[in-house]
């Protein structure tokens, strides 16, 4: 929207027949690695326009460089989280660079940073100092820790936010060392976290005429996602023990299971699906014994359940397994990551982005979770460093003359990876 529009009347720019649910959606993120850009991409999948301020001085998003299926400023890392975003190679210290920044913000509707704590601040990323350029930007700060405290200035890691919250000590055996899961998933949830709150903010500023500073951070986020484990400890004092095979802490049986040829999860939610499960594997006497009798029960009395219900699903294969319980007991095959990324299989669930990429030829990746009725994405390449720079200063105002001032003043850093 541009600035100076009415609060009571949005703007309603034109957009070409079947856009995205988020065309007309300007973003400028200030982003690296995992958590930021897996956020943004989803908003670009749905057609937000996603423009990566990147620090030529460094060599811009550090995931460039991140193998393996990397040459030169691209890799296949880089590309899972930023297909379809535009490049502009941009030293914000630099007087001419900030030019051209603000310049920026007063065509976008949001400015999102995934910064140190202390960064947006010392970058100038606020509302507080972009709000003369745009009235209506919303500034969204994605950091480790928040940016105020003595945790502010720390380097937030997926890893480290893992261990730091509670959540490598409730995963894996009892016997087992405290263990992060095999994804960045406090990375991730951030990301989505910070894309909720960027849309908000932006409805609200079309709606007010005003915009606003909006924070999360990996560590608040990873520990909102402790839910009734953090609700049994804080209200009653009760910690959550790890117990074997992935199993729920209260819920019995809700697990894993070793069939004779792998592996089998099963998930018994309700009353009845324990009964249909102890029927289905031939220990129907489990139903009606009053140690099982109620969830409290089972939970009370776990060892003695699972015992055999782990003797009896051992003799038979998970196929075997599967084909009984379908349609009757909550289970699935435990399989690999490469089973789970059967390309038909993601196709029929329109789960598979795939395009040209002029180095790595062609590409697939997961697309985004979320889809919309009449909208089908169409993906492209990642950009190359500073690919977009030219393209941008043209749409900002700039003149060809302007543009090579602006790269004589160190706009694009003293190495311009836009020149040549």
């Amino acid at each position: 929207m541009a600035p100076g529009t009415p609060a009571n009347e949005p703007a309603a720019p034109d957009l070409p027949t079947g856009a995205g649910p988020l065309a007309g959606l300007r973003i400028i993120a200030v982003e690296q690695f995992g958590a930021g850009p897996y956020g943004t991409v989803l908003l670009a999948d749905l057609g937000a326009e996603v423009i990566k301020i990147e620090d030529p001085a460094s060599g811009g998003d550090v995931s460039r460089y991140i193998p393996p299926v990397q040459e030169g400023t691209d890799s296949l890392y880089f590309e899972a989280v930023n297909r379809g975003k535009r490049s502009l190679a941009l030293d914000l210290k630099a007087e001419a660079g900030r030019e051209v920044f603000e310049r920026l913000v007063a065509s976008a509707d949001a400015v999102f940073s995934n910064l140190r704590g202390d960064q947006p601040e010392r970058l100038g990323l606020t509302w507080e100092r972009l709000h003369h350029a745009n009235e209506r930007i919303v500034c969204v700060a994605l950091t480790g820790y928040g940016r105020q405290g003595e945790e502010a200035r720390l380097p937030g890691y997926d890893a480290l936010v893992q261990a730091g919250t509670g959540w490598a000590a409730l995963t894996g055996g009892p016997d087992d060392p405290p263990t992060k899961s095999g994804l960045s998933l406090a990375d991730y949830a951030t990301g989505l976290a910070a894309m909720v709150g960027l849309l908000a903010g932006v409805m609200d500023a079309r709606r007010t005429g005003r915009g606003r500073d909006v924070d999360t951070n990996l560590f608040d986020v990873a520990l909102s996602m402790l839910t009734h484990h953090a609700t049994w400890y804080l209200s009653a004092g009760v910690e959550t023990e790890r117990q074997p095979m992935s199993a729920h802490a209260s819920v019995v049986p809700f697990q894993f299971f070793a069939t004779a040829d792998g592996y089998i999860a099963v998930a018994c939610a309700k009353e009845r699906f324990f009964r249909e499960l102890v029927g289905i594997v031939g220990l129907q006497e489990l139903a009606d014994d009053e140690r099982f009798a109620d969830m409290a029960a089972r939970s009370r009395h776990r060892r003695e359940l699972l015992t055999r219900l782990q003797e009896r699903i051992a003799t038979e294969t998970t196929d075997t397994w599967m084909s009984r319980f379908r349609g009757s007991v909550p289970a699935a095959p435990v399989t690999t990551m490469e089973g789970a990324l059967d390309v038909e299989r993601l196709q029929d669930r329109s789960m598979l982005a795939e395009y040209e990429h002029p180095r790595f030829g062609q590409v697939r990746s997961v697309a985004a979770p979320v889809s919309f009725s009449g909208y089908a994405p169409s993906y492209q390449a990642g950009p190359s460093l500073g690919s977009d720079t030219d393209g941008l200063l043209a749409e900002l105002g700039y003149s060809p003359e302007q543009q090579q001032r602006l790269r004589q003043l160190g706009a694009f850093g003293t190495a311009d990876p836009t020149a040549g």
